[in-house]
């Protein structure tokens, strides 16, 4: 599975490395991702989801449920 969050929709970014003489080279940002597994009350179920550490907060403050609603309307979460 890609390195994306189910939640938030973040995903592997791309920039560059700069040195001091300021030479580039290509590199890549990656979201500090987890696998997690939530338990969902109003479906009495465990899932299991990769979320990010921003996606954590995001389900800590609306919780689970209606956070993987919102991203299953976007489109971050396919299930």
């Amino acid at each position: 599975m890609s390195k994306v969050c189910q939640i938030t929709g973040k995903k592997v970014m791309s920039g560059n490395n700069v040195s001091h003489a300021h030479n580039k080279t290509k590199r890549k940002f990656y979201p500090n991702l987890f696998e997690k597994k939530f338990f969902i009350p109003e479906e009495n179920k465990w899932v299991s989801l990769k979320v990010s550490s921003a996606g954590l907060k995001l389900i800590d403050k609306k919780g689970i449920f209606v956070a993987m609603k919102e991203a299953k309307e976007k489109g971050f979460l396919v299930k």
